[in-house]
């Protein structure tokens, strides 16, 4: 058993800190918000005053935030506090330069520390099925594997400090597009008079096959776990995707990398939650391409 604080324990944080508690371990957990620490109560967490006291004598912690501004603010908060040679464990979604001033800051108090983002969303966290993206050295890997497994579908060590980051940002700029794509088709085989199934059927064993239309296919009926048969609700929110978008355009433009359709992918999902879509599942920016505006 080890004891780990848990920082973030809103959508993806519960879940996985449950994983954590079912798996045997010993997790004190801290978050902003009073309903999700009652949740976390209820699934064998045990709840701290504040993060500072959450990470007191904890082997490892774990975050789960929702900005590098809060990560780097929370790290800030603990670190006086963590005890000598814990693992810091960062699983949010943030920008590399964030993600890699939080391993600086790890460094500077001696401690081993990985960014290992996620990918899976909400029905992964629940199913402990999560691909963690990790980046870090590899003695650093080595200690937070057998943490992660109980989270996880599967581990990747992707390298150094932030790559796991960089994956992240990466795979997700990916999906943005492929899912605009799948959309796009989709609209156009509806004006075209082919039905959603033939669509389907045929893109779906030829070269037009991808994760956003086999898995996540953005009209019901093909697919009848795919969010577009519950009303697009998420999921994985547009809102979500949009930050993920904007920062692979971030660090698109520090690297000096062309990226246009990571760009335009950014511009439509910015379009798409202007007009109130933020909340609705990514894959509802078809009914944006339909032209409908909610």
């Amino acid at each position: 058993m080890t004891t780990i604080a848990f920082i973030g324990l809103g959508n993806m944080g519960n879940p996985m800190a449950a994983n954590l508690v079912k798996a045997g371990h010993r997790v004190r957990g801290f978050d902003l918000v009073a309903e999700n620490l009652t949740k976390a109560h209820s699934n064998g967490v045990e709840i701290a005053a504040d993060a500072s006291t959450a990470v007191e004598a904890a082997e490892a912690i774990i975050t789960m935030l929702p900005a590098g501004t809060h990560v780097l603010s929370v790290y800030n908060d603990i670190l006086p506090n963590v005890a000598e040679g814990a693992l810091l464990i960062d699983c949010s979604t943030i920008d590399v330069d964030s993600a890699r001033k939080a391993h600086q800051l790890a460094a500077e108090r001696g401690l081993p520390s990985i960014d290992a983002p996620v990918s899976g969303g909400t029905a992964g966290a629940a199913a402990a099925t999560l691909t963690f993206m990790a980046g870090g050295s590899a003695d650093a890997f080595a200690r937070a594997e057998p943490l992660l497994k109980p989270m996880a579908g599967r581990i990747v060590h992707c390298g150094e400090a932030g790559a796991g980051q960089a994956a992240k940002i990466c795979n997700n700029m990916i999906l943005g597009v492929s899912m605009i794509a799948v959309g796009e088709a989709f609209v156009l085989a509806e004006k075209l008079g082919l039905s959603h199934q033939a669509l389907f059927d045929v893109a779906s064993t030829s070269s037009g096959q991808c994760w956003s239309l086999t898995t996540y296919c953005p009209v019901p009926g093909p697919v009848p776990t795919s969010p577009a048969n519950r009303d697009y609700q998420p999921g994985f929110a547009s809102a979500l995707m949009l930050k993920d978008l904007r920062l692979s355009q971030e660090a698109a433009q520090a690297a000096g990398a062309v990226t246009p359709l990571g760009a335009e992918a950014t511009q439509l999902y910015a379009l798409f939650s202007a007009l109130g879509n933020g909340g609705k599942d990514f894959s509802g920016i078809i009914e944006f391409l339909r032209g409908r505006s909610n």
